[in-house]
């Protein structure tokens, strides 16, 4: 049957797991996608197209085996590779986030262009695939970075569909997005634009990508811009943040935090959120106001990305050089100055949250960054938020937060010292208001928003 509904993303909202027995046991994942597509309903028609990525999602493919509303496509594992390593985790991530070392890199040569070519095989193949499954007249939501080329693709393939496509991280703006060699920067751009509505996480993104259309393209055309500011799960974040494994994890951080104050981070070890200069700064605080050593712990959750990038790996190392650097100068019998963890564990990070007397997020650039939302939401007693100017979520918590240039160590250092002397009343109040704030646009809102909008184009 046709499917009214469909959205399009690198990854599902499901995956495979091999069991010894050789049964595919499938797990089912979260975010604001999921909960969107489950407000829509079971009747709706809604389909997911996403690539099977694991070797347990490849089988279940080959055997035929799929869950309802959901189809994954088996693109060859290289051609994968290709495309989000190479392209899009390594050069548009780079670009929109602003990465690049630009004396070395990045090096646009043949091997860029043997990649590329597999970037426009991985989004025709979705193309493909959403143009063969999409009922007349249906609504298609494309996602992300990985998919810049399909809405075009699918619009050639069905002119007859509403399309759109969300954007998750940000947009460069256009000097940098330039870097790109000008016929690649058109393809992108041309590919976007091939949707009937495109969607930004804030403002000053959209605005950066339609600086790019009129400098490049000469505008975007009869394509609309739209902005939708993802927020925090409430409900969820505050009955899941309750729950008796987050309250073991608190007693364990409180008997090695003991009655300090605490600064803590929850982040993924991408190179975009600044870990090492937010480990810096801190080390910067301990030297310039010795009267928090022994009074304080930052608590720093960096949990492995990508590691199969080799970039990705060297900056994971340095975060826990760093660390142990800290602890090495500044700790003593009974107080070390940082506790570093570096595997996932969502209740050990909600645990975080609620002890939190001050957060820090101090990316260099995000599209968003939830984090930032859901401290708020969770802490007990209210936290200061030391937030960085170029994250996303800024636009909406900035009036509350203290805000940070990443770069500015010396300033970051300041920003936490202001954090951690701000009265309580201060803090408690402060931390209602950004709760409010980050709450705003729920998952569930945010995609129902995104789609009532398309359908309302033209």
């Amino acid at each position: 049957m046709a499917a009214q509904i469909l959205v399009a993303s690198n990854r599902g909202p499901i995956s495979y797991v091999p069991g010894e027995d050789g049964t595919l046991d499938p797990r089912r994942g979260g975010g604001g996608l999921v909960s969107g597509l489950s407000a829509i309903g079971p009747d709706s028609g809604a389909l997911w197209v996403c690539a099977a990525l694991s070797d347990g999602d490849r089988e279940a493919v080959r055997r035929g085996i799929s869950e309802p509303g959901v189809r994954m496509l088996d693109i060859d594992a290289g051609t994968h590779h290709d495309a989000y390593n190479g392209i899009a985790n390594s050069v548009l991530w780079f670009v929109h986030h602003m990465l690049y070392q630009t004396p070395l890199e990045p090096v646009f040569d043949a091997e860029f262009r043997r990649q590329w070519d597999a970037y426009r095989v991985y989004n025709r193949a979705f193309a493909e695939a959403l143009a063969a499954e999409a009922a007349p007249g249906a609504t298609v939501v494309v996602q992300d970075y990985h998919l810049a080329l399909a809405p075009g693709m699918l619009r050639e393939l069905r002119p007859d569909l509403r399309i759109g496509h969300f954007s998750h991280t940000p947009w460069a703006p256009v000097d940098y997005f330039r870097m790109l060699p000008d016929d690649v920067a058109e393809e992108l751009l041309r590919g976007m634009l091939g949707a009937d509505r495109l969607g930004f996480l804030t403002r000053r993104w959209a605005d950066a990508f339609t600086g790019c259309c009129e400098r490049i393209v000469g505008g975007t055309g009869t394509t609309e811009v739209g902005v939708h500011g993802l927020g925090a799960d409430a409900d969820f974040l505050r009955e899941r943040s309750r729950r008796a494994d987050v309250d073991e994890r608190m007693a364990t951080l409180r008997e090695q935090v003991g009655d300090r104050r605490t600064i803590i981070r929850v982040d993924r070890t991408e190179l975009s959120k600044n870990i090492v200069r937010g480990l810096l700064a801190y080390r910067a605080l301990l030297a310039e106001h010795p009267e928090w050593r022994d009074r304080v712990v930052h608590i720093a959750f960096a949990y492995p990305s990508r590691q199969d990038l080799a970039v990705y790996r060297e900056y994971t190392a340095e975060v826990s050089r760093v660390a142990e650097e800290i602890n090495a100068e500044y700790g003593t019998a009974d107080w070390t100055p940082v506790l570093l963890h570096v595997k996932d564990d969502f209740a050990r990070s909600l645990a975080a949250y609620r002890l939190a007397d001050v957060a820090l997020v101090n990316p260099i650039r995000d599209g968003m960054n939830l984090v930032a939302k859901e401290v708020p939401v969770v802490s007990d007693a209210g936290c200061a938020l030391v937030l960085s100017r170029e994250a996303g979520a800024h636009e909406e918590l900035g009036d509350d937060a203290l805000t940070v240039n990443p770069y500015d160590v010396t300033g970051t250092a300041a920003a936490l010292h202001q954090a951690l002397t701000m009265p309580a009343a201060e803090r408690a109040d402060r931390t209602k208001r950004l709760a409010a704030a980050a709450t705003a646009l729920p998952p569930t809102r945010w995609f129902l928003a995104q789609l009532e909008a398309l359908r309302a184009t033209g």
